[in-house]
């Protein structure tokens, strides 16, 4: 009995067990269903969200639609969100009641116009949208009035009649624009032409939208034709799919316009159009081409991380606000000429894969490239410039093995600007290099130009700012730190040195308000000793005479305007200390005849020299005070002591200057000094000016012009004997400065002749 029980006890505790089995393998292989099905079937993160059910349009649901319109944004709106559009030709009876019903709800007369919604439906078949507009026709000498415009649109309100007329007038502007502007066309527009009267006998007909058109992510498989229509109030077609061509041709836009995220994959055409308010393309993408040819852009527009597959036209386009085309892709031609930017252009980071064509373009604000990439070509011939407008170029991706920019020679290197040098020293050089390989040397030069201003600029701010790394603490109190972050920073040096100004902000006790407010005014470089910064203000003061004196070696003729009153001034203070000596006892004066020539010639020469210099200096004044200093403080110190001592010598009645009476020629003077030998043979040979002879007075400027460049027409010098010492020294200072004035001739020649400035360059 008892073995029983136990055989009874231990059949159900198997029983139990296998119970157990089978219920674990049955969890596991739930779990492993699920596991498979939710790896297989969930939506991956990140993924789109499944489109919701559009419903297929019927007549009897469009009927209801059109009959209890929705309030989207305080307009009324006919609600086709979500829907299936057959408008193909098989399906052509739907499509006609589909326009004839929608069209004559979208054009009833009210206070409040009806709008129309479409966003996420799928548009079959084309879609014909100027049909759904009230077809107004326009003639040149209706348009004139608002009464005018209500005789032929009864429909419009107020407001409405105000938008139509406001057209007239963008069309006058646009051919006014073309009169005062060669070479711009004048308005293409069927509207403008008849507004404008220049077919007086011809009739023009828009098409009105009245209300707004919401296009949110819809679908449209067949061609989109909105030609000719001018919409009163916004149209927004975000995110919208055309996958076929879109006509936007001589439409008008009153409202604002959202292409944001829209696709087109087709031709996109907006030819001649008007956007009268803001406009945003903003990261749409247009697979095929894109035409804006002849298009007016009333307000800021935004193209910015748009992407143009194929060519895109802006040509003749007027941009009167702000134009963003930041981070855009041109993966083809992107054409802009003629086109007219009244306000700033944003070009920041776009990317030109192919040619950019800036031809006949007015810039009327600054142009900002900055870190826009070129790879092919960038066209800006015949470009023109408003004052103040430039081409801001930092960051420039250019290659001029690559690449080039085309512009006018002369001009287009006068455009580009940089901040700094720092981290633009590759981008000025490929440009230099750029313009050399064109032989367009005075462009290439303007960009040297450029860049020593920016080196003068940075030697300037290093020699006088203060320099956080040996600035003492009052100092740096002084400049606007506060005392704790004084002490932060003189901590912060003694364990290592700042190497630039964003270090500042690895401090805690140093704020973004005061980093932004002081960190143009610091230096942070290696401390100088006084030797170093003596060295480096001899640079400062060799660079800042060479930038003045010839724009450093850019033009000819400012070297030749300074090198005018050199010589004209030198001219005549040689003749004052020659022919006026003194009044008593014997008076040693000049004639009146021979003072009215030597004025006369200095007048003349000094006003052609000052012409040359206001012509070509960038700071005409500045030049002119760099010479003076150079030239005037110390012979009019010696001519004042001169004048004081008075002369006392043997051949007071004789003249200083001597000439070699053995040749008359024009002569090349090298290397000759500015006072003859004591040799006799070569007194024999050098004999004095003749005083008495009404052409002497051109000996002092032969003289002066032997002393400055070494070419003279006569060999004059002064003599060796019984010559006040003063007079000696005015000889050889001006011949000192010739040494220096001949050198940058010569340096500047070698820079502005094409020739010789490609074999400097390109050896």
């Amino acid at each position: 009995m008892i073995e029983f029980f136990f055989k009874r006890k231990g059949a159900r505790r198997s029983a139990q067990r296998n119970a157990e089995v089978r219920l674990c393998l049955s969890l596991r292989l739930i779990f492993v269903y699920v596991c498979v099905t939710w790896l297989f079937f969930s939506t991956p993160a990140g993924a789109t969200q499944t489109q919701p059910e559009r419903i297929s349009l019927s007549l009897e649901l469009l009927q209801e639609r059109l009959h209890n319109p929705i309030i989207r944004e305080g307009n009324l709106t006919v609600d086709l969100r979500e829907m299936v559009i057959d408008l193909r030709p098989e399906n052509s009876e739907f499509r006609d009641q589909f326009y004839q019903l929608l069209r004559k709800e979208l054009q009833k007369s009210g206070t409040k116009p009806l709008g129309l919604d479409l966003s996420n439906s799928l548009i079959r078949g084309n879609f014909v949208g100027s049909d759904l507009g009230l077809r107004t026709p326009l003639y040149a000498p209706v348009i004139s009035s608002e009464q005018s415009v209500s005789v032929y649109a009864p429909l419009l309100t107020s407001s409405e009649q105000e938008q139509l007329a406001h057209l007239r007038s963008v069309c006058l502007q646009s051919l006014a624009i073309a009169k005062r502007s060669a070479g711009i066309a004048l308005p293409n527009s069927k509207d403008c032409r008849a507004l404008l009267g220049s077919q007086p006998t011809a009739s023009s007909e828009i098409n009105i939208f009245r209300g707004s058109l919401t296009l949110v992510e819809t679908r449209f498989n067949g061609e989109v034709e909105f030609p000719n229509t001018f919409f009163f109030q916004p149209v927004n077609a975000k995110n919208a799919i055309f996958l076929q061509p879109t006509n936007w041709a001589e439409t008008r836009f009153s409202r604002s316009v959202r292409f944001t995220g829209a696709n087109f994959q087709q031709l996109s055409n907006f030819q001649t159009s008007v956007f009268f308010d803001k406009v945003n393309f903003e990261k749409a993408q247009f697979q095929e081409k894109a035409d804006f040819q002849d298009s007016t852009f009333e307000d800021t527009t935004k193209f910015n991380e748009a992407s143009f597959k194929k060519s895109a036209k802006f040509n003749n386009a007027q941009w009167r606000g702000n134009v963003d085309f930041s981070s855009v892709r041109f993966a083809d031609t992107a054409q802009f000429t003629q086109a007219n930017f009244h306000q700033y252009l944003f070009l920041t980071e776009a990317i030109f894969e192919q040619a950019v064509i800036f031809r006949e373009v007015q810039f009327n604000q600054s142009v900002n490239l900055r870190g826009t990439s070129i790879f092919n070509q960038a066209d800006f011939s015949d470009t023109r410039f408003a004052k103040g407008a430039f081409l801001n170029v930092p960051g420039l991706t250019f290659n001029s093995n690559q690449a080039k920019i085309l512009g006018n020679p002369g001009e287009i290197g006068k455009m580009f600007r940089v901040p700094t040098s720092q981290g633009n020293q590759n981008i000025l050089r490929n440009l230099g290099q750029n313009f050399r390989q064109q032989q367009q040397i005075a462009d290439a030069n303007q960009l040297e130009y450029t860049k020593q201003k920016l080196r003068l600029w940075e030697l300037s701010h290093r020699l006088v700012d203060i320099n956080i790394n040996n600035a003492t603490r009052k100092s740096l109190i002084n400049l606007g730190f506060s005392p704790t972050q004084a002490d932060a920073i003189a901590r912060r040096r003694m364990i290592a040195s700042f190497r630039n100004t964003s270090d500042l902000l690895s401090l805690a006790d140093i704020d973004l308000e005061t980093y932004n407010q002081l960190r143009d005014r610091v230096v942070i470089t290696e401390p100088l000793s006084p030797v170093g910064w003596l060295l480096q203000a001899a640079r400062w003061l060799a660079l800042i005479v060479l930038l003045l004196l010839s724009g450093y070696g850019t033009s000819f003729w400012l070297v030749f305007g300074v090198g005018g009153i050199a010589i004209a001034y030198f001219g005549w203070l040689f003749w004052l200390v020659d022919r006026y000596r003194r009044l008593h006892p014997v008076p040693i004066i000049p004639t009146f005849y021979e003072t009215t020539w030597i004025l006369a010639g200095f007048s003349l020469l000094t006003f052609f020299s000052l012409l040359a210099i206001f012509r070509n200096a960038e700071q005409p004044w500045l030049t002119l005070g760099c010479l003076l200093i150079m030239i005037v403080p110390l012979p009019v110190i010696l001519l004042i002591r001169l004048y004081q001592q008075g002369r006392y010598h043997d051949l007071m009645d004789v003249s200083y200057f001597t000439e070699d009476g053995t040749f008359r020629q024009l002569r090349l003077l090298i290397g000759r000094l500015p006072v003859i030998p004591r040799y006799q043979m070569f007194r024999e040979r050098y004999m004095h000016l003749l005083w008495n002879r009404r052409w002497n007075w051109l000996n002092y400027y032969d003289f002066s012009l032997n002393n400055l460049v070494r070419l003279g027409f006569n060999d004059i010098r002064l003599r060796d004997e019984h010559l006040p010492g003063i007079i000696a020294t005015l000889a050889w200072y001006q011949w000192s400065l010739g040494i220096l004035y001949i050198t940058l001739v010569l340096w500047t020649l070698s820079r502005t002749i094409p020739g010789l400035n490609l074999l400097i360059y390109l050896k």
